[in-house]
This record gives structure tokens, sequence and C-alpha cells, in this order.
């Protein structure tokens, strides 16, 4: 997780500025659009775009705005206040609330739920706005995206999670559209509780020995019994207790490591 917070910074400090990218935000049904027009304090508001996608403008009544960015709608309001009630009017359109785009994330994620988009939200601002991945996240992100061509087909888009958090791979970092459904997938984990420093959780990536998976998990406490560490192993025909187990021994996933207290 730190070093997904630390990724996350650098990426954020470079990203581009927003200001152009708020001018090319969709409007839909829902947002909040503050227009202001120079040296025309009555024109100054806040205005909801309606669920027939327009808004109500002074002087020039119901505009329809939905599927415009904000600058084609200063663009538009300009036009028309221009055309016979401002001379050279100057018009501003700023984003005041984002409500018509939404994205899903679920899965091995802290806050999985609906989520509404800003701007040009990324792979990544939305993994922190849900609290960041959990324990036992896997290395891929699947997002499911509506085609254009019909409401019924979907694209899949597959994110190496790996590349995008520890190697910094901006391409992996896409931004996420209204309707994206996103699932983060779980890896293989092992658990090991008793008589070690850190007990808890871990992921299993790779080859992992019972002495290796103990060091993940800070190493022996002082009242370990090292030599009757076991494995409670899940199989087919139930639960499998492993006794005694040899450290170079490999471990399984869902597997539980158990070190028992010594008693001398």
């Amino acid at each position: 997780m730190k070093r997904f917070l630390i990724i996350l910074a650098i990426l954020l400090l470079f990203a581009p500025p927003s200001f152009s990218a708020t001018q090319n935000y969709v409007v839909g049904e829902g947002d909040v659009l503050n227009l202001t027009v120079y040296e025309h304090d009555d024109l100054t508001m806040s205005v909801r775009v309606s669920g027939e996608g327009t808004i109500s403008v002074p002087l020039i009544g119901d505009v329809h705005v939905q599927g415009l960015t904000l600058g084609q709608i200063s663009r538009k309001i300009t036009a028309l206040l221009a055309d016979g009630y401002i001379v050279n009017p100057q018009v501003n359109i700023f984003i005041h609330e984002f409500k018509s785009k939404k994205a899903t994330i679920l899965g091995r994620i802290n806050r999985p739920g609906l989520y509404e988009l800003r701007q040009h939200t990324t792979l990544l601002e939305l993994i922190s706005q849900a609290g960041g991945l959990t324990k036992g996240a896997g290395s891929k992100a699947i997002i499911k995206r509506k085609r254009s061509s019909g409401p019924d087909e979907e694209q899949v888009i597959t994110i190496d999670l790996k590349k995008l958090i520890e190697a910094g791979d901006t391409s992996q970092n896409i931004q996420v559209i209204g309707g994206d459904s996103i699932y983060i997938t779980t890896t293989a984990v092992y658990f090991v509780t008793g008589e070690v420093k850190k007990p808890d959780e871990f992921s299993l990536d790779g080859e992992t020995t019972v002495i290796q998976a103990i060091a993940r998990a800070g190493g022996f406490s002082e009242k370990a019994a090292r030599s009757r560490v076991k494995i409670i192993r899940k199989t087919d025909a139930g639960k499998q207790v492993l006794k005694r187990v040899a450290m170079d021994r490999q471990i399984l996933p869902n597997d539980v490591i158990v070190v028992p207290e010594s008693f001398f």
C-alpha cells in the first residue's frame, strides 16, 4: 500500500493541467454548472442539467447542453446572448458538481461501490478514491465497458496492476469513463498465525517455502516452538493437518501456517 501511494502521488504530480481537461468534460444529466457573464452579475448562477438535458438561462430560456463539452456550451450561450441581447458577451462555464458520470469498482478494494467521476478520472485516481487495494489483491484489473455500437455489446480491458503500481507504467493508467465496471482480481493467499511477530494474511507470489512465509510474518517470536510448526490445508476431502513440517516445504494457496508456543 505504501508503494501504491508513492506511485499515485508521482503520477498526480505530473498530471496535465486541470483547466483544459475540465473544458473537455462532456456534460450530462444531473451535473451542476456555474455560469458567469462578464459585467452581468444578474446572469451569474449555478444551474443543474435537467432530465431533458437542458439548463435555463435568463433572456434566452432553455438551452440544450447534454452531450456537449463545457467549451461548446460556452460558445453556444455566447452566440445566443449575442443575438440581440448583449453586445460581445464574455461567457464562462465551469463544472460545480459532477453527477452524470459514474463507474463501479468491486473486488479487492477497501470501499467497493459506485463512484462519481470527475473530469478525466484515471484508474489510479478511482482506486485511491475507493480506499486503495486490499491485501490479497491480484495483479489485474478487469474493466467492462459498453461499446457505442450497441448497449448490449461490451469491451473487456485488462490492466496489469503490477506494471502500473510497482513499475509506474502510465500506459496502464487509463481514463475511466461513465458506465465502466471495474473488478480488482484476487491473488492466491496464505495465512501465518501463532507465535510470529506479525501474524496476518499474505499474498502468495510464486513459490514460497514455510520459512519464507514465516519471515514475511516478522519471524518467530521468543516463545515459538520452531520444531512443531504445522500447516492446516484445505483439500477436496476436507481439512488436512500437516505436523512438524520442514522449513523448506512449499506452501499452497490458502494454507494456514501455525507456529505453536513452546512450553519451555
